[in-house]
């Protein structure tokens, strides 16, 4: 239950979603979607904003949607196009394509375009919105997709919940006006989030097993577990766990291209930092236009503990070295930023100072209760 999902609950709570806790999660249940009675805040989640405006627009009356000083410069511009191809109302409230913004829908037409290379959240967002619109849709990508895994999550889910969706050359064809049901649903690990436990073991010669993980997952990030292998490091897939360990000194340097993995370039960077030889990172573009400038903030914290790291405009260029030293650390905000630097501060001769005591709760919020349990000795000091 981390801070992405709380602002989405808060937001579909606005638009008339009730939710019960139970013993086993939460209860949730919509009888018909209503105006928000103010402004809905995404906080920094870029997914929540994306999806709730895409749900935004099904509805004739206008919701303001708004985030913290981050989420004000990631784009919008693409989503916002195509729902107002659907008829939909947009009005940007500050700089134009970025939040904050108002919409007013509701969405009816039956076909509409968009670029499918800024971001996989405007797809599914397309996606959920018009299974519930009236008509059906064609939604047309203009450009090849990227971050494909992430639309295939939000396919499978809602396939899961009983839509109809049928994948077209470069695009999708929608049934509107869906019931979406489904008595209960089993929420899988996050492989995204088990990289950096994974990653700690990798470099520090540890072994750490982590539970839960889905092996048949969409999850694009799943690939983390065969790039530990690439690096060197011996990985054990066993039902739903996978445990890494490692000699140390004995990772070694394998190129990756991060387009449909975005979230894993800021950890594989560390890796990489770590590994005997020359690793290139690319396909990261819009690794620029995440809640920090990605590229930028990795390098940066990487080069201040030591590491021979030169940015390129798609990634990196890391020549390893066998030991990392600490430094104080700026995140900018950013929760992958945050728990990169904290493993790779595992690896550090001295100590390191992160300029952060609370971003990893946007989408990890145990991360430090996880790694106190594995050895890893952290303080914060507030």
């Amino acid at each position: 239950m981390s801070d992405d999902t709380k602002a989405t609950l808060d937001a579909l709570y606005a638009h008339g979603t009730e939710f019960r806790s139970v013993s086993s999660g939460i209860s949730i249940h919509c009888e018909q979607l209503r105006k928000a009675p103010g402004v809905v805040d995404a906080r920094n989640s870029g997914t929540t904003i994306r999806l709730m405006t895409g749900i935004a627009s099904l509805l004739p009356s206008e919701t303001t949607l708004t985030g913290d000083e981050s989420l004000m410069r990631r784009p919008m511009g693409p989503l916002v196009d195509a729902l107002k191809g659907l008829g939909a109302k947009a009005q940007y409230l500050g700089k134009s394509g970025c939040p904050p913004l108002k919409v007013s829908g509701p969405i009816s037409g039956r076909k509409t375009e968009m670029r499918g290379d800024v971001s996989s959240q405007f797809v599914s967002s397309l996606l959920i919105a018009c299974s519930q619109k009236v008509g059906d849709t064609e939604i047309n990508l203009i450009g090849s997709l990227r971050s494909r895994p992430y639309v295939g999550i939000t396919l499978q889910l809602l396939s899961d919940f009983g839509a109809s969706l049928q994948d077209m050359n470069g695009g999708y064809t929608v049934k509107g006006e869906q019931t979406l049901r489904r008595d209960s649903y089993t929420v899988p690990g996050d492989y995204s989030s088990a990289a950096f436990p994974l990653a700690a073991a990798a470099i520090t010669g540890g072994d750490v097993t982590v539970k839960n993980l889905d092996r048949e997952s969409p999850q694009g990030d799943r690939s983390i577990v065969e790039l530990m292998g690439k690096f060197g490091a011996r990985v054990t897939v066993r039902g739903d766990s996978v445990r890494v360990n490692a000699d140390p000194g004995s990772l070694h340097a394998s190129d990756l291209n991060v387009r449909d993995t975005p979230d894993l370039f800021p950890i594989a960077a560390v890796i990489a930092s770590l590994a005997k030889g020359k690793t290139v990172i690319s396909g990261g573009e819009n690794l620029r236009q995440k809640e920090s400038d990605r590229i930028a903030t990795t390098t940066d914290f990487l080069r201040r503990m030591g590491a021979k790291i030169l940015a390129r405009d798609d990634g990196c260029e890391i020549e390893g070295v066998a030991r990392l030293h600490g430094a104080e650390v700026r995140t900018e905000g950013d929760h992958r930023i945050f728990m990169a630097a904290a493993v790779a501060g595992l690896a550090a001769a001295t100590d390191t100072i992160i300029q952060d005591t609370e971003s990893f709760a946007v989408s990890y919020p145990g991360f430090l209760r996880d790694m106190h349990q594995l050895g890893c000795r952290m303080k914060v000091r507030k």
